[in-house]
C-alpha cells in the first residue's frame, strides 16, 4: 500500500505541474482581467499588478514558488473574492464532499440491488424495466435530468427544496433539525448526480451476477442444499462485487466533475459552484486551487477502491496486489 501511496503522491505532482504550465500558457492573465476590471491601466500600472503577483519572473521560478506554496496548502489569494484560496476552498470542500460521496454510495448501493435482482430472473419484467432504466441513466444528460427533476419535485410538486443546502431559518435551530434540512436540500442533487453511474453499476453487477451464477461453486453449493438467498447473496454477490467497486473507482473523476454541473443547476454551495464562478471571473489562483484539491479527492477514491477491492476479494489480499 505504501507503493500505491508514493504513486498516488507522483501523480498529484503531475497534476500540479500539468495545472500550472497550461493555466500558464493560455492567453491573459491575472494582470489583464484585474485591468478589464478596473476599465484600462497604463503600462506601469501593469507591470506593478505583474509584479506584486511574481508574473514578471520567468516560469520556472514562478513553477517553483508555486509547488513550494503547494506543500504549504498556500494556494494564494483569491483577487474576486477578496480573500485567501485555501479559506475559499475549505468552506466549500465538505459541501462537495457530502453530494459526491452521497451520490456515489447511493448509485453502488441502488445498481447492485437492482443488478442482483434482475440477474435472479434475467428475462423477467424487472429485468427488462431495470435494463431501460440504465440506458435513460447513462443517456440523459447529468444537468436535464436536473432539470427535469426540479420542474418536477419542487415546483410542480412541492416536496424538495429548490436551491440552496440548508433553510437560512433553522441558523439557531438545534443541530438534529440542520441536519434533516441538510438531507431534505441534498435528496435531488444526489439523486441527479448519481441517476447515470446508477445505471453503468446496475448493468455491470447484473452481468457479473449472471456469470458468477452459472459457476461450478455456485451449481455445487445448490446440490448441497443451500439455500437460494444464501446462496446469492452470501456467495454469488460478495464474488461479483470486484468489477462494481474497481468501475466505481475508475468512474470517481466523472462524479466529481459531474457535480460541477449539479452544483449549479441547483445552487449547491460546494466546489462546482465556485469553479464556475472563478471562471467566468478568470481568478486563477482560484481555479489552481480548485483543480488541485479535486484531483486529490479523486486520487484518495482510487486508494479507497483499492482497500474495498482487497478487503472483499481474498484473491487480491493472497496475490498482493
Amino acid at each position: 500500500m505504501a507503493v500505491r501511496a508514493g504513486y498516488a503522491l507522483a501523480l498529484l505532482l503531475a497534476v500540479v505541474v500539468l495545472n500550472f504550465t497550461l493555466i500558464h500558457i493560455a492567453p491573459g492573465d491575472i494582470a489583464d482581467t484585474i485591468a478589464g476590471d478596473m476599465g484600462g491601466a497604463t503600462e506601469e500600472v501593469m507591470a506593478q499588478i505583474r509584479a506584486d503577483y511574481g508574473l514578471d519572473k520567468s516560469f520556472a521560478v514562478q513553477l517553483g514558488i508555486y509547488l513550494g506554496n503547494v506543500v504549504r496548502l498556500d494556494f494564494g489569494y483569491s483577487f474576486f473574492f477578496n480573500t485567501p484560496v485555501t479559506s475559499l476552498i475549505a468552506e466549500r470542500l465538505p459541501a462537495t464532499l457530502l453530494l459526491v460521496f452521497t451520490a456515489q454510495i447511493f448509485a453502488l448501493v441502488i445498481g447492485v440491488i437492482l443488478g442482483v435482482i434482475s440477474a435472479r430472473r434475467p428475462d423477467g419484467l424487472l429485468s427488462h424495466f431495470v435494463t431501460l432504466l440504465a440506458l435513460f441513466g447513462y443517456s440523459a444528460p447529468v444537468f436535464w435530468t436536473g432539470i427535469m427533476l426540479l420542474i418536477g419535485l419542487s415546483l410542480m410538486l412541492p416536496l424538495f427544496p429548490v436551491a440552496g443546502m440548508i433553510d437560512v431559518t433553522l441558523i439557531d435551530a438545534p443541530l438534529w433539525r440542520q441536519y434533516l434540512s441538510v438531507a431534505h436540500h441534498l435528496f435531488l442533487p444526489a439523486l441527479t448526480l448519481a441517476s447515470i453511474f446508477l445505471a453503468l453499476y446496475s448493468r455491470l453487477c447484473r452481468a457479473s451476477m449472471l456469470e458468477v451464477l452459472g459457476a461450478d461453486y455456485i451449481r455445487t453449493a445448490r446440490a448441497k442444499g443451500l439455500s437460494e438467498r444464501d446462496t446469492v447473496y452470501r456467495h454469488a454477490l460478495k464474488n461479483s462485487l470486484g468489477p462494481v467497486v474497481t468501475l466505481a473507482g475508475l468512474q470517481f473523476s466523472a462524479v466529481v466533475s459531474g457535480a460541477v454541473l449539479v452544483e449549479t443547476v441547483f445552487s449547491w454551495p460546494g466546489l462546482g459552484t465556485l469553479a464556475l464562478q472563478s471562471i467566468l471571473a478568470r481568478d486563477t489562483p482560484t481555479i489552481l486551487g480548485i483543480l488541485f484539491f479535486s484531483a486529490l479527492v479523486v486520487i484518495v477514491g482510487n486508494l479507497l477502491t483499492d482497500l474495498v477491492l482487497r478487503l472483499i476479494d481474498p484473491r487480491i489480499r493472497a496475490g498482493g496486489g
